[in-house]
């Protein structure tokens, strides 16, 4: 974690709990803090989001709050600066719960979301470089296999990691929200976890709100978002939930990921079975709490 993304994290924290204090509900802190974690730069999402081996950036987010179980996700989106800002329009402006490609892009084009230029000069990895204008499918997927083999794949481009925020608001509403650029090596259309309901991010006012980073493909695998919320609803705590379902993702597939989890209660764990997880919370001082590693690996 750089020193620009722990003050980042310690500004957008500060913000989120402020707006609690004030009475702001769950889902609004939840996306606000997101937003300003896009608009950074600084983490894969938003303006900082991983191009796909296409050069294209397509860009994945949810929010969900705990009272009526509502949820909004966009899948694929590109172009625009606030993908969980789409996500939350979904969620509140639709009677659906997902939407994808383009679809999606001229839904947040059509209420007037912040768009991201488009640039001229694509600057690209070594991957991108190698593939033509005009490559066909089958070799982007050799070349994606190539890669794969090389052991890149869990890698984080430049320290970069998807971002993502739970909320307890002063109602006893919980929320979760996420957004992604997704990994570093992508075939084009490739979706992760994130915009997935009960795999990337879950939130119920019985059980808790859960928020997922990590190699998506393993999380899906496991759904982990809504298993961590089963467990919560049976009485485990947050760091007893995320320990035991994030053992399960390590064991059973060898997956990578790391967990916000949150109980209605205001208890709340961070754990991870990556070597650093950048992430935070705002103690019973007030104050911030940002660092790079939490608990101990599974």
């Amino acid at each position: 974690m750089t020193a620009a993304q722990a003050e980042c994290l310690e500004a957008a924290l500060s913000e989120g709990h402020g707006l609690l204090k004030a009475g702001r509900p769950a889902v609004s802190v939840v996306e606000e803090v997101i937003r300003r974690l896009e608009d950074s730069g600084l983490f894969n999402a938003g303006r900082g989001s991983n191009r796909q081996l296409d050069g294209v950036c397509r860009m994945d987010a949810s929010i969900m709050e705990g009272h009526d179980l509502r949820a909004g996700a966009v899948a694929s989106i590109e172009g625009i600066v606030h993908p969980v800002t789409a996500a939350r329009l979904v969620m509140e402006k639709t009677a659906h719960v997902l939407l994808v490609g383009r679809s999606a892009s001229r839904f947040a084009q059509y209420f007037g979301l912040e768009r991201i230029p488009r640039t001229r000069n694509v600057t690209a990895g070594p991957q991108l470089r190698q593939l033509r204008p005009r490559a066909g499918v089958s070799r982007t997927l050799r070349l994606h296999q190539a890669i794969v083999n090389t052991g890149r794949l869990r890698t984080r481009s430049l320290g970069k990691e998807t971002v993502g925020a739970v909320a307890l608001d002063l109602s006893g509403t919980v929320a979760a929200g996420a957004s992604t650029g997704g990994v570093d090596v992508m075939l084009p259309g490739r979706v992760g976890d994130t915009p997935l309901i009960g795999c990337g991010v879950y939130a119920d006012n019985e059980a808790g709100a859960v928020s997922m980073t990590g190699l998506g493909e393993s999380i899906i695998r496991v759904a982990v978002a809504k298993e961590i919320t089963d467990c919560l609803a049976d009485g485990a705590s947050p760091a007893a939930a995320a320990t035991r379902v994030l053992r399960k993702v390590v064991q059973r597939i060898n997956g990578a990921a790391g967990i916000l989890v949150l109980s209605p209660d205001g208890r709340f764990a961070i754990r991870h079975s990556t070597p650093h997880m950048a992430a935070g919370v705002v103690g019973r001082d007030g104050r911030p709490l940002v660092r790079s590693r939490f608990a101990s690996r599974c």
